[in-house]
């Protein structure tokens, strides 16, 4: 039975350990399959005789497409926990480590190496339990997923199956203004404790491919949505706002780049009316939450155009693989129905027994979830485009609210984080907390410009300075200067200057070329180095551009 299980398995000497799936590299540890690219090798050639009944380019919309269908849209999230620790070993996870370096006998699957739970990754599952407004359970129990595959060691996966820590809750979540906008509610299945399988690393050539361990066993939290969401867009929101819920409850990164968090989505498509579900297919290998939606989107046209060609019979329950550079579907492996994995519960870890008392703890624990963040801004009058761009992200909400505590205007403030900082750290590549201007100085210097102290431009140089350099608002106002001129008398003077200076441009004015106005104005700004009060200045300005010679 081994030799048939592990046929293709490159195994070479050199090893510390006493198993012969591993293989020294360089003091790395590898274990190697030939019969991966094989078996790829046989998928593409699938693909090639597969039929073709769907063209890309037929020039009707999907709005039209779907007056007589209706997709049934359901996503399967693996959030990868950020413990110190793996879910039952002692071996840490940090991402982008050498191949086989952080692994133990237990994470290997090693004959006799017993797991240990890791308590951490409970109190995570708990609190997005509570979060997404869950049911938990006082007992659950973990089970043993069986399926051999080369990055999974022990030939099983530690999951929950029948009794998971919690079921029936909903996520609600705001759509952009640009997709339409509006609420949107949807219903939570479950969400279970599971560990991860390792890597699979492909070599260039193709002959082999390499196994890397480092993520055997580390924690997952898998979330299961009820097949609520009707379209590419509400799903990718769906996806946004857990992603968005899991950094503010501080349980994983969420880093889709990473795998820290990974999406795959169940569609089917049924005539409008139907009560019953169409074939469902998943997608896999969705690394963005845009090609969610442009996955969907297509899988959803390929389905309703083979409805209306008369062959829904194609449609076979199957998973299939999203092609960024070909923007297509296609077939990865055929379901011929559902796998038997043949749970039983995991003889080796006691059940999960919660109290209520340590359920609401942790309850009391919970920040301001992003669903609560947006109401209360909303509360606040801030308007909806202001609020989700906000509350999308943790750390620029809590710059935000750190910077009303100083007492600063909620829509001054709202203008500078969402215009001129934001503007920054996109063309800087750096994230809110990662710039040197705190919320105390930006509170400081809307203050400044409220007061008159400075103008409203010389109020963006500091700030971009800020920004890059750090430092305080009266600091550089002193050091630079840059106190706002409001003196009348000081600034007609200079009016007078530009006035004389440009008899022409006065004349064409009076003449009824009015937008010379700006023209002057600059000049004065100029003048004054950008520190003449822009309202006395243009005060002043019309009068003497008004005036009757």
């Amino acid at each position: 039975m081994a030799s048939l299980l592990f046929r293709g398995l490159q195994v070479r000497p050199l090893c510390i350990y006493p198993s012969s799936l591993l293989t020294k590299k360089v003091g790395v540890f590898y274990c190697t399959s030939n019969s991966l690219h094989s078996q790829s090798v046989t998928t593409q050639n699938q693909l090639k005789t597969q039929s073709k009944v769907v063209s890309r380019n037929q020039g009707t919309t999907l709005d039209k497409l779907l007056k007589d269908y209706e997709a049934v849209i359901g996503i399967e999230t693996h959030v990868q926990l950020s413990t110190i620790t793996k879910a039952f070993c002692g071996c840490a996870y940090n991402y982008g480590s050498e191949p086989n370096t952080n692994i133990c006998p237990v994470c290997m699957g090693l004959p006799g190496a017993l797991p240990v739970m890791n308590s951490k990754v409970i109190e995570c599952a708990v609190k997005l339990g509570l979060a997404l407004n869950c049911k938990l359970s006082l007992n659950s129990k973990f089970d043993r997923k069986q399926y051999f595959y080369p990055d999974l060691p022990k030939g099983y996966q530690i999951s929950q199956f029948d009794v998971p820590i919690a079921t029936s809750g909903y996520v609600d979540l705001d759509l952009p203004l640009e997709y339409g906008g509006g609420h949107r509610k949807f219903g939570i299945t479950r969400v279970h404790m599971e560990e991860d399988a390792g890597k699979l690393i492909h070599t260039d050539g193709g002959s082999h491919s390499q196994v890397d361990l480092n993520r055997a066993g580390v924690p997952l939290l898998e979330i299961v949505s009820e097949p609520d969401m009707r379209s590419g867009i509400e799903a990718a929101e769906y996806g946004a706002e857990i992603q968005r819920l899991v950094r503010y409850l501080g349980v994983s990164n969420g880093n889709m780049q990473e795998g820290s968090l990974r999406c795959d989505v169940n569609i089917s498509v049924r005539p409008r009316g139907q009560v019953e579900f169409g074939t469902k297919v998943e997608i896999k290998n969705l690394n963005s939450f845009s090609a969610i939606s442009r996955a969907i989107d297509y899988e959803i046209t390929r389905q309703v155009q083979l409805h209306n060609q008369g062959l829904a019979y194609q449609i076979v329950q199957e998973t299939r693989l999203w092609e960024e550079g070909a923007q297509k579907t296609v077939t990865m492996r055929k379901k011929e129905g559902l796998a038997d994995y043949r749970y039983f519960p995991e003889p080796d870890l006691s059940e999960v027994t919660l109290t209520k008392e340590y359920i609401e703890d942790i309850r009391d624990s919970l920040p301001e979830i992003p669903e609560l963040k947006r109401r209360r801004y909303e509360q606040m009058g801030l308007s909806m485009q202001d609020v989700i761009f906000l509350a999308n992200d943790v750390n620029v909400a809590e710059f935000f609210d750190a910077t009303l505590s100083k007492g600063a205007d909620m829509k001054l403030a709202a203008n500078w984080i969402m215009g001129d900082i934001a503007a920054y750290m996109k063309n800087e590549k750096v994230s809110i907390n990662e710039i040197k201007l705190t919320p105390d100085e930006l509170a400081e210097l809307i203050d400044s410009i409220k007061k008159g102290t400075i103008s409203g431009k010389i109020g963006k140089e500091i700030l971009f300075e800020l920004i890059a350099k750090g430092g305080t608002v009266k600091g550089l106002i002193k050091e630079k200067n840059l106190v706002q001129i409001t003196d009348p008398a000081e600034i007609e003077k200079m009016i007078d200057r530009v006035l004389a200076e440009n008899p022409k441009q006065v004349e064409q004015y009076r003449g009824g070329k009015t937008k010379l106005q700006g023209f002057f104005a600059g000049q004065i700004m100029k003048e004054s180095k950008g520190k003449a009060n822009p309202g006395v200045l243009n005060k002043i300005l019309l009068e003497k551009l008004n005036a009757k010679d």
